[in-house]
């Protein structure tokens, strides 16, 4: 089996409010879709045209065949999610008032996918892909902690590139310390991490509790020594998301800015997936970071100026005509 790409972590159903602009008491509507990073980014993938694994947990419930379908539409590869007796699929519901306010609450209480075991994860084609990525979120309980990590481990074996999408969800740890906690005993372990100031920040400070209580920590200079600091400590490429201001990288010792595409915000769930899977496509393509995140910019300009969060996902040839018509 040639895989690109196999992710790891939540999934949930959707539902995005179909009444754009309408506070949340006043939502009529909703459209279903598949969520949680870890399928976003397979989605993405697939649409670009890389081939994809999602691995991931479902419940034996109808939502559960939902989102197996739904995946298996994508041409995402489904073979992988094991079926949890007893447990339930996650949930989102996502209001829509743009430009700034997208009210997202979560239903994961005891969702199927915290439940995958290293015995499942012995069953992925792993040694055959090229490469992985996890999410910062699968980090915070279950077995899906222990799955992570030992699949990081097995990727370095095999010489799997690691990538990790920090992912942070405020509302999924017990305390605004153990995101930097789980996170740092993982990040040793992958190639490239991806993430938001206020993500890398909350995963590299010992104090984080400000970044957790939804504090901004943009361009602070403390923000800049943790980066310094990690880039200097490890080999990996550190990827910054900074909105419509690009991305930032940290590599070999050097720090690059790839400016972003001003666009009308629809929608900003999701954005963050789009990039990285712009970001996996480019590198699978063999482009030099800066070439990669431009074109990951892209993908997550297209998703922020549209309705939804998998669905918005853009195609190649989408990406290829957005960057056509600015001239790039």
């Amino acid at each position: 089996m040639n895989v690109d790409l196999i992710t790891v972590g939540r999934v949930s159903l959707d539902l995005f409010s179909r009444d754009i602009g309408a506070e949340f008491h006043d939502i009529t509507a909703f459209e279903t879709g598949v969520g949680g990073s870890p399928v976003n980014i397979a989605i993405g993938a697939s649409r670009l045209g890389l081939r994809s694994i999602a691995f991931t947990a479902v419940g034996d419930d109808p939502v559960g065949q939902f989102v197996r379908h739904f995946l298996a539409n994508e041409h995402v590869n489904t073979d992988f999610i094991p079926v949890k007796r007893g447990r339930r699929t996650g949930m989102a519901v996502v209001g829509v008032q743009p430009p700034d306010r997208f009210p997202l609450l979560f239903y994961r209480e005891n969702p199927a996918d915290i439940h995958l075991t290293i015995e499942d994860a012995k069953a992925l084609p792993l040694a055959e892909a090229r490469a992985l990525s996890l999410s910062g979120t699968a980090l915070s309980r279950g077995g899906a902690y222990d799955v992570s990590l030992y699949l990081a481990e097995q990727a370095s074996l095999h010489g799997v590139t690691t990538f990790m999408d920090l992912d942070l969800r405020p509302d999924q740890w017990s305390h605004p310390c153990a995101f930097g906690l789980h996170l740092r005993r993982a990040l040793p372990l992958c190639d490239v991490i991806i993430g938001t100031e206020e993500e890398f920040f909350a995963a590299l400070s010992p104090t984080p509790e400000a970044v957790m209580a939804g504090e901004s920590v943009s361009d602070s200079e403390s923000l800049r020594h943790l980066m310094r600091d990690c880039a200097g400590e490890r080999d990996a490429t550190l990827v910054l998301k900074r909105g419509d201001r690009g991305a930032r990288l940290y590599t070999n010792g050097s720090q690059t800015d790839v400016p972003g595409f001003p666009v009308q915000i629809v929608n900003t769930v999701g954005a963050g997936d789009g990039f990285a899977s712009g970001l996996i496509y480019g590198w699978a393509r063999g482009w030099a970071w800066e070439e990669a995140a431009r074109f990951a910019n892209a993908c997550g300009a297209l998703v922020v100026s549209r309705h939804g969060c998998a669905r918005a996902l853009p195609y190649l040839r989408e990406v290829e005509a957005f960057i056509s018509d600015r001239g790039n």
